[in-house]
């Protein structure tokens, strides 16, 4: 066949293919909106997971530690946070004492019960710092300093700072603002220690997925009672400039065989190992909508072939080839997937702002949905190359059934 022949037959495949779509305005519009679904459920359900896992990543970014120090719980069915490094300030000032350590502080972590009635209290994680630090962003107040060496404590069975940074939201709870007063203990008994609150910040709240109080962390283990052991969740350190990070974790790890020892890289995977049966949720979550996308795309131009079937019997019988009636429905369905997928995907960001939103009012994460470039692609391809060529698929077997015999019954 001629370059011109082949270019007068692509042109009567494309005119059949919008005489065709013309034709049936309301199997278009239809047809359209369910490719955008389709698009919608891939990009959605991927933007998900991405945003699961780079707050992962931005989580360990920000708390910008080179090494994580800890270990697991004895009883982690007990309440996730027993806090198994003991003599944590001890640790600590050895770790800040060596020349390759620029610094390391202790993180303990509780569940606490707070309020301004010792009647009616919220039980919320706290976490316990040496100091509030870059990133708190404070919507009101103040954060806490350490008070001389940090590193060096007396044991005390009561709280001595007696100060506490609250999530905004649990503010709004409770009734109380910067300067106020509340009760904080780790059960509803003992919950008679009074603490000033001195600023409010969603800092920890981002990790924890639920509004938490930060704390001084000699406070926190004097209201858990945990000062006469020292306990902490994590010991994090900064490497000293110029050294190897990876050598200093081997030093580490051979000078405390009893913890686990980690670079930050490494601690964020060894979370995730952790939370192998989210991960995989998520990732089955993903893989179903892609699944299902492309059965429904399959099904929605099964469908669109079926319906053509007269017209399809009509072309054949003036002896249009099976290959003409094929590149027809295969224009229609890109046509119809390039359509689709840019209203999906133009549909999916204002979409992902909205349950961004959501996700922050209730759970307390922002920007829960991450929409990378990829994520786009990955919609805007299942809608135009898996839509075309399923569409090719389906009107090449539609123009088998496509006959005289067809178009007399």
């Amino acid at each position: 066949m001629s370059v011109r022949g082949a270019a007068a037959r692509a042109n009567a495949v494309v005119g059949l293919a919008l005489a065709q779509l013309r034709r049936s305005p309301g199997r278009t519009v239809l047809t359209t909106l369910a490719v955008a679904l389709a698009v919608l459920s891939v990009t959605l359900l991927a933007s998900l997971g991405v945003g699961v896992v780079e707050m992962g990543e931005e989580g360990l970014d920000r708390a910008n530690r080179d090494i994580w120090i800890t270990n697991d719980p004895i009883d982690p069915s007990s309440s996730g946070t027993e806090n198994p490094i003991v003599g944590a300030h001890e640790i600590s000032a050895d770790l800040t004492a060596r020349a390759d350590v620029r610094t390391a502080s202790p993180i303990a972590m509780h569940d606490v019960y707070v309020g301004t009635d010792p009647s009616e209290l919220e039980r919320v994680p706290a976490v316990g710092v040496q100091q509030t630090h870059d990133g708190f962003d404070f919507e009101a107040g103040r954060g806490f300093e350490p008070e001389g060496d940090p590193y060096v404590r007396e044991p005390t069975d009561e709280p001595t700072r007696e100060e506490i940074v609250i999530d905004p939201r649990l503010a709004d709870d409770l009734g109380v603002s910067v300067g106020e007063t509340i009760y904080v203990g780790t059960s509803r008994e003992t919950a008679r220690y009074e603490f000033t609150v001195v600023g409010t910040s969603s800092y920890y709240s981002t990790y924890l997925g639920s509004p938490a109080v930060t704390v001084p962390l000699a406070d926190l283990q004097a209201v858990a009672g945990t000062s006469g052991t020292d306990r902490a969740t994590f010991i994090t350190a900064d490497v000293a400039e110029g050294a190897d990070r990876d050598a200093v974790r081997d030093d580490l790890a051979a000078e405390y065989p009893q913890y686990d020892v980690r670079t930050s890289d490494e601690q964020l995977e060894s979370m995730f190992q952790e939370r192998t049966l989210v991960l995989a949720s998520g990732v089955t979550l993903v893989g179903l909508a892609v699944v299902g996308g492309v059965v429904l795309t399959i099904n929605l131009f099964a469908l669109v072939a079926y319906q053509q079937r007269d017209e399809l019997a009509a072309l054949r019988a003036i002896g249009l080839s099976r290959r003409v009636l094929a590149g027809t429905i295969g224009v229609q369905g890109l046509l119809i997937g390039l359509v689709g997928g840019v209203v999906g995907v133009a549909a999916t960001p204002p979409i992902a702002a909205g349950l961004n939103r959501f996700a922050t009012s209730v759970v307390g994460f922002e920007r829960l949905l991450r929409t990378p470039l990829e994520v786009y692609v990955a919609g805007f391809a299942l809608a135009l190359c898996v839509g075309t060529v399923v569409a090719v698929v389906t009107g090449w077997r539609a123009s088998r059934y496509a006959s005289i015999e067809h178009l007399e019954a």
